[in-house]
């Protein structure tokens, strides 16, 4: 196994091809094909419900309560393993256990049907934890392989290579699908839930070959280094009772990234019940165009974003994009058609590649001169996924008791109105470009 110096080329490249092998889950499970096949099954069952500890739960509620669960263990686990790692100095190995975790559980949804639901949604919850407990380990590499000058481009690579490296599988799972006749659908679909986790666990040797292992802290493993990483998020929080800016424009982001990751979570599950598709195939072929669309114009969005903020400032354009997404969560209500469903997948993917881009920097620019940005974007990384547990959890909720998903996206678009009055509140410094 090669030791290649920091900044090699080689190295940089064998780092961002993760992005390669783990974004197929991101997409095709996350996104596309599995909320499509979810559906289905109940559909084909003839049922709405699923049975969780003797109470029927709607089936839509039932995969965002487990979707809240899971994001609940990564945002408290997931401090204390680095802590674990950073001290064992072997974060490679964590990396490549939750990989294999993820790609495994993809696998196993391959049984996921109706008369499993327990399975599948045992399946489903851990890949979800091997998926995003991967990435702490992956991007905390970042620092260690890249220098500081190198490290922007290098992150636009991985995600460049996510980008066409799930398009591309998503693109086979669609051909596997649409080739064969309507009563073998289902069985392709299973297929690509086994063809993501090969990808995923195949590719990530390709990353493992040449990262390094990690570097052993050199102090005794007590309780204070096990929950380091919650002691770095006090200290982060301390400091940003004196950053006022940061604090308010932190407290706004939680609350509208809270509904812009609920929206991309649930959003297939909305256009798989909620719109009256013709047949089940156009249904399918349909919800996969939708989400390769929100894929393409999500890139044209972050580059018109960064263009906008360029001219107008960071604060007024996320005020401008919040507002945007409020508007489409009152126009999902009104979604029965596929055409409705294309055109707000447009606006969406326009304005969630915007929006995820911009979030991100206008947090960066208002971090306070320190060399220590890791913890920042730890309590950053922390924040996201609670919003994701409490979106997640009152979607179901409103879902559940309303029996309407329409009903919970409407209510999201409180959320991004909240967003708004809060980043107006963000002060805005002196020769600020913010």
């Amino acid at each position: 196994m090669p030791q290649l110096p920091k900044g090699h080329p080689k190295l940089l490249n064998a780092w961002a091809f993760y992005d390669w092998a783990n974004s197929v889950y991101s997409l095709v499970i996350a996104s596309a094909i599995f909320p499509i096949y979810y559906e289905q099954i109940f559909e084909l069952a003839g049922r709405k419900h699923a049975i969780f500890f003797g109470y029927e739960v709607k089936a839509t509620a039932m995969i965002s309560f487990v979707t809240a669960f899971a994001f609940i263990w990564v945002a408290i686990c997931a401090p204390i393993l680095s802590g674990i790692a950073d001290y064992l100095g072997n974060k490679k190995s964590f990396l490549r256990f939750f990989c294999y975790l993820g790609g495994i559980s993809c696998i196993g949804l391959y049984w996921f049907d109706i008369q499993n639901l327990a399975l599948g949604y045992t399946f489903y919850f851990f890949g979800l934890i091997g998926f995003w407990s991967s990435l702490v380990f992956y991007n905390s590499y970042l620092p260690d392989i890249a220098f500081p000058d190198q490290q922007d481009r290098v992150s636009a690579r991985g995600f460049s290579m996510g980008y066409i490296g799930s398009t591309i599988l998503l693109l086979v799972n669609l051909a596997m699908v649409m080739l064969v006749p309507d009563a073998r659908k289902i069985e392709m679909m299973k297929y690509s839930f086994i063809l993501v986790g090969i990808w995923w666990i195949g590719f990530s040797h390709i990353t493992y070959y040449y990262l390094p292992k990690g570097n052993r802290a050199n102090v005794p493993l007590t309780r204070d280094f096990i929950f380091k990483g919650f002691h770095e998020l006090k200290v982060v929080w301390n400091q940003m009772q004196q950053n006022l800016a940061l604090k308010r424009y932190l407290n706004s982001y939680f609350v509208f990234s809270m509904a812009v990751q609920t929206v991309m979570l649930v959003a297939t599950y909305f256009g798989a019940t909620e719109v009256q598709w013709e047949t089940a195939s156009q249904k399918t072929t349909g919800l996969i165009i939708s989400i390769l669309l929100i894929q393409i114009v999500a890139v044209v969005g972050a580059y018109f974003t960064s263009r906008a903020s360029e001219k107008y400032g960071n604060i007024k354009t996320l005020i401008f994009l919040c507002g945007f997404w409020a508007v489409l969560c009152c126009f999902a209500f009104f979604i029965t058609l596929p055409i409705h469903f294309y055109a707000t997948a447009g606006f969406v993917g326009l304005v969630m590649g915007g929006i995820q881009s911009l979030s991100r920097s206008t947090y960066s620019k208002l971090l306070p001169e320190t060399d220590d940005t890791a913890s920042f974007f730890s309590f950053y990384d922390v924040t996201e996924k609670v919003g994701i547990v409490i979106g997640m959890t009152i979607y179901g909720v409103i879902d559940q008791l309303t029996g309407s998903m329409r009903n919970a996206i409407v209510f999201l678009g409180i959320f991004f109105i909240t967003g708004v009055i809060l980043l107006l509140r963000v002060p805005k410094s002196k020769g600020s470009n913010l």
